[in-house]
């Protein structure tokens, strides 16, 4: 395995990516199938959830190494947001309006000055 997949820089920023890959799919992926009963949707997406879990917490605790909580949960909002905006429109068949993306950008700007003025 590569050396820069277990940093602790890189390692908590993949594995954010992929339990947002997870969470989003387990928070929005039942839209997709309406007609299956409410109660089968919510125990799916718990155990998709699991899976979110599971690459979450090692990922915080992985990279509270080199990032403060502040940035780590800022990085976990700004991927959310990435991985929601792909999600939605390839999933679900969303478009995506000049509006949504400026307020994402708008997201994103603002979650840069978390990261302002870190030492080193």
């Amino acid at each position: 395995m590569p050396s820069f997949l277990t940093s602790p820089q890189i390692a908590p920023i993949l594995m954010l990516v992929a339990s947002n890959v997870f969470m989003t799919l387990a928070w929005y992926g039942h839209l997709k199938f309406k007609s299956t009963p409410l109660l089968i949707a919510i125990v799916v997406s718990w155990g998709i959830a699991f899976v979110e879990y599971c690459l979450a917490v090692p990922a915080n605790r992985i990279g509270s190494a080199v990032y403060s909580t502040a940035e780590l949960k800022t990085m976990q909002e700004v991927i959310t947001l990435c991985v929601f905006v792909g999600f939605s429109w390839l999933f679900l068949r969303e478009p995506l309006g000049w509006n949504h993306l400026v307020g994402f950008g708008l997201i994103a700007a603002g979650a840069a000055f978390v990261f302002l003025g870190k030492p080193g």
